[in-house]
């Protein structure tokens, strides 16, 4: 028996048993390559891009989620976690109190999708910094400082982007809060340095428990659109303290009999490490709204400038055509819903309502979906004169590429289009630093004074010599006793 001193807490570390050991003398090969990368993967291997593209993502999700601190799924799920604190466990973001370290991953993680503006992979792959709050949470109890946060968060996003790319789970009707979910129990599971044995269980556990349905994105969306991931990440979180106290998991949760190869198909593991770094080819958002309503969007926006240059206001169109490709027609262009939001997240997901409003508004701003705007006249007359079609080349296009074409039919019977390859923020079109920054300040600004927020900005660039992740949460605290 083995006890461990973490953070002024003894965990007591029950041992593997021989019969233990022996279910996993043949784990599946997924399980294992998974846990041979992550638990190789060292801080010191790291190149400087991605050590600069994980504190640049670190800002964005951190921003995001200090900017919702008090927005109502934030409220409920600090409450909840908050309901027993804990001395030595994790900090709630915007507080001083501590809770289990899953539950205080969750409340983080719901505060950082709340807004949808942090960064994803396109096209059902959902959003690998998911995996920033469970480390943070994990390093914390650990006593871990900021290279081994970010060595895990990178291994986490490597793992995110072999899934998504090997096993494309929404198009079996599952939702992408599976990916998080595990990378989540992985990278958790390294900076919890937990030994191979325990990861390929932690994983095991991570894999068997967490297939979530995609009915979460359907129809008019609920709170639950943006705290699925964050419960996907609490659970990842909390399988690998499982591993970490003895439990043990299927051994054979990819390849084995009823595992995912029979469900959906193989995981490819020769995607972990591949060029660029996950980390870095994730795709960040410059608006703070859903991945594929950017280019839409911006599209839009050069049209209404060139309107407003001409003299001409709104009521001057007749009709607009979105162009766009099958997977963002389906997600966020059709359903009557989307003409007639009734909530936060069915707006941010809805194509025809996003660019009503910003024609309407001659700008973007997130206050677009606020409930009040839902029944604006003025967006809803326009959005009326909407039409949302796929084309068959764009789709042909997608993923390499997001193309889309908006036409705006004037009633002098002219039409005005623009259009775009892909939006600003993609990786082959980045955000610059500079971009990342005014987002963060524009974000994080809306809780924190400037001295406040620039010693937030200054503790993330410094996470690679931070000794201790109290360090960066003491620097968004917002309120000690909130």
């Amino acid at each position: 028996m083995v006890n461990r001193q973490i953070s002024g807490r003894v965990l007591r570390e029950v041992p593997i048993t021989c019969a233990a050991m022996d279910a996993h003398a043949d784990a599946d090969a997924t399980v294992r390559a998974i846990s041979d990368y992550v638990s190789d993967l060292a801080f010191a291997a790291l190149p400087a891009e991605a050590v600069h593209a994980c504190k640049r993502r670190i800002a964005d999700t951190l921003a995001c989620a200090i900017a919702a601190f008090d927005a109502e799924p934030s409220r409920i799920a600090s409450a909840v976690a908050l309901r027993t604190e804990v001395a030595d466990g994790a900090r709630v973001l915007g507080t001083a109190r501590r809770a289990l370290p899953e539950l205080a991953a969750f409340a983080n993680a719901a505060m950082a999708r709340y807004l949808d503006g942090n960064d994803c992979f396109p096209g059902g792959g959902g959003h690998p910094s998911g995996v920033i709050a469970p480390v943070l949470a994990a390093a914390q109890i650990a006593g871990a400082d900021g290279r081994d946060a970010i060595a895990a968060i990178v291994a986490g996003y490597e793992v995110h982007r072999a899934l998504h790319e090997s096993l494309r789970v929404m198009t079996r009707g599952f939702d992408h809060a599976f990916y998080p979910a595990v990378a989540s129990a992985a990278a958790a599971a390294k900076i919890l340095r937990l030994d191979r044995t325990r990861m390929m269980n932690a994983i095991a556990l991570a894999v068997t428990a967490n297939l979530p349905l995609g009915a979460t994105r359907r129809g008019q969306l609920s709170m639950w659109k943006g705290v699925a991931e964050a419960n996907g990440v609490r659970n990842g979180l909390f399988a690998a303290l499982l591993a970490q106290a003895g439990m043990t998991g299927p051994g054979k949760p990819f390849d084995g009999a009823l595992g995912l190869r029979d469900l959906i198909g193989p995981l490819d593991a020769r995607l972990l490490g591949g060029a660029p770094l996950a980390i870095v080819a994730a795709d960040m958002k410059f608006f703070v709204t859903e991945y594929h309503s950017q280019g839409p969007l911006a599209a839009a926006l050069a049209l209404r400038a060139g309107m407003d240059r001409d003299g001409l206001d709104i009521d001057a169109i007749a009709a607009i055509r979105v162009h766009t490709y099958a997977f963002a027609h389906k997600e966020i262009g059709s359903g009557a819903e989307k003409w007639r939001p009734t909530t936060r997240e069915t707006a941010d997901h809805s194509l025809p309502y996003i660019v009503a409003a910003v024609l309407v508004d001659g700008g973007f701003s997130d206050a677009i979906f606020a409930p009040a705007r839902f029944t604006d006249p003025r967006i809803l007359a326009l959005a009326d004169k909407i039409a949302v079609v796929e084309d068959a080349a764009f789709t042909r296009a997608f993923p390499a590429r997001f193309p889309c074409r908006v036409e705006i039919a004037l009633r002098d019977a002219s039409v005005r289009a623009a259009a775009l390859e892909v939006p600003h923020g993609h990786h082959d079109d980045p955000l610059t630093d500079a971009e990342v920054e005014a987002k963060f300040a524009a974000l994080a600004g809306r809780k924190l004074p400037p001295d406040r927020l620039a010693r937030a900005l200054a503790a993330i660039r410094q996470l690679d010599r931070c000794e201790s992740i109290d360090a960066l949460f003491d620097a968004f605290t917002i309120d000690a006793n909130a």
